[in-house]
């Protein structure tokens, strides 16, 4: 072996090839550094005394699949300008490091394709360590994301684990990178979002959210010259839900059997587009029937498809002219229900229109969130909770199956 192969194969430049043992499965390679190439690594200077040395293994790249070591006796100098005795710099190693960076940058490459067990039996080392390696290279890349170009914002909170565990997530709607990841829901943890925006001098135009009053309290009071965009896909979600629970409360006051019968299990048929609705199993028929014999629920379901049509209107004035007369429709129907959720548009007349001016959305942060239970259940779950920040800051990074 050649001293030319450290460097072309291990990426190991200034250095000397000494020689090569192969012991219980290994292969050692021992090299050596020229003495006239020392320097201080505080001053850098030439004059020094050697002092001895410190033996140390570094894992490195494998050849086939065998495991490759170097080993190296690290000199210990004095620097006659600094008059401190010290080891010399590693070059081809960080710091308390037990593998050369070669190796490091494999197990990345590594892990874009395999789970850290995986790569962790592939090379034969500890799963620790190949965290290691991800948590400080993602913690390097991603733990300050870049706030300055931030316009429009998406905010929402997920479930991460049973306990009421929730995490916030702030999105990037420009570029579909996670900017943010505060622990918990609700105002509090977009406190430091907002200690950040602050001292970034950030001009954010828009923000998407849901109804939530915790959202538009604090965007409000940290974002004042920002729009806020009601979610529409959430509006149409809250109608669902009381629309679900609706026909619910119609089932069950019903004396008739058999008129009940016909609206058990047709909560999904309620909610589907009707486009969606599958001829083989008979589902419009079905539909029509519970509609039927039902008018209460005939109304509050045709204002739900009607409903659906105030995101596609022309104009913000045509838009503004339909939800007037969806609102008087609603109330005008005596259901209880749809005269409480005309109450809420009209609440939140403004935000919902304003989709007119910002096309914005937490469609995109929804997406993002099913990554993120999609890492998780990966992993089985993290301990690490840093680590798993991390991870979902670089998300939108990920090409391949995601790892954890």
């Amino acid at each position: 072996m050649s001293t030319s192969l450290l460097y072309h194969g291990f990426s190991i430049r200034g250095y000397q090839y000494v020689r090569s043992l192969f012991v219980h499965g290994r292969i050692v390679f021992k090299i050596k550094q020229d003495r006239f190439s020392l320097r201080c690594p505080e001053c850098r200077s030439t004059q020094l005394i050697l002092k001895g040395h410190v033996s140390r293994v570094f894992r490195t790249l494998p050849i086939g699949n065998k495991p490759v070591f170097i080993e190296f006796a690290i000199p210990r100098i004095q620097c006659m300008a600094c008059q401190i005795i010290r080891q010399v710099k590693v070059a081809f190693a960080d710091v308390r490091r037990t593998y050369t960076r070669a190796f490091e940058r494999y197990v990345l490459e590594l892990s874009r394709h395999m789970t850290i067990r995986d790569v962790a039996r592939h090379l034969g080392v500890g799963w620790d360590m190949i965290k290691d390696i991800q948590k400080r290279y993602l913690n390097k890349r991603f733990s300050r994301p870049n706030l300055k170009k931030l316009k429009q914002i998406a905010i929402d909170e997920i479930s991460i684990g049973r306990g009421h565990r929730y995490l916030t997530v702030v999105l990037d709607l420009a570029t579909g990178a996670v900017v943010f990841v505060g622990a918990g829901k609700g105002s509090d943890a977009l406190i430091p979002f907002w200690r950040r925006l602050n001292h970034c001098k950030v001009n954010i135009n828009a923000v998407a959210i849901d109804m939530s009053p915790a959202y538009i309290r604090a965007v409000t009071n940290n974002l004042p010259n920002a729009v806020i965009v009601f979610d529409h896909f959430y509006v149409v979600k809250l109608f669902n839900d009381q629309l679900a629970q609706f026909r619910r409360s119609l089932q069950n006051q019903m004396e008739s059997k058999e008129k009940a019968q016909f609206l058990k299990g047709t909560r999904w048929l309620l909610l589907k587009n009707p486009d969606n609705l599958d001829p083989d199993k008979n589902e419009r028929q079905r539909l029509e029937q519970a509609l039927e014999i039902n008018k209460p629920l005939a109304a509050a379901y045709y204002l739900k498809e009607e409903l659906r049509q105030l995101w596609k209107q022309p104009s913000k004035w045509h838009a503004a002219n339909f939800l007037n007369a969806w609102i008087l429709k609603a109330k005008a129907s005596n259901i209880m229900f749809l005269d409480r959720f005309a109450d809420t548009l009209e609440e939140h007349w403004q935000g919902i229109l304003a989709y007119y001016d910002h096309k914005i959305s937490t469609g995109p942060l929804e997406g993002t969130n099913n990554k993120i239970k999609t890492l998780q259940r990966q992993a089985y779950g993290f301990r690490d909770m840093e680590f798993f920040r991390l991870k979902i800051y670089a998300l939108h990074r990920t090409r391949y199956a995601l790892v954890g």
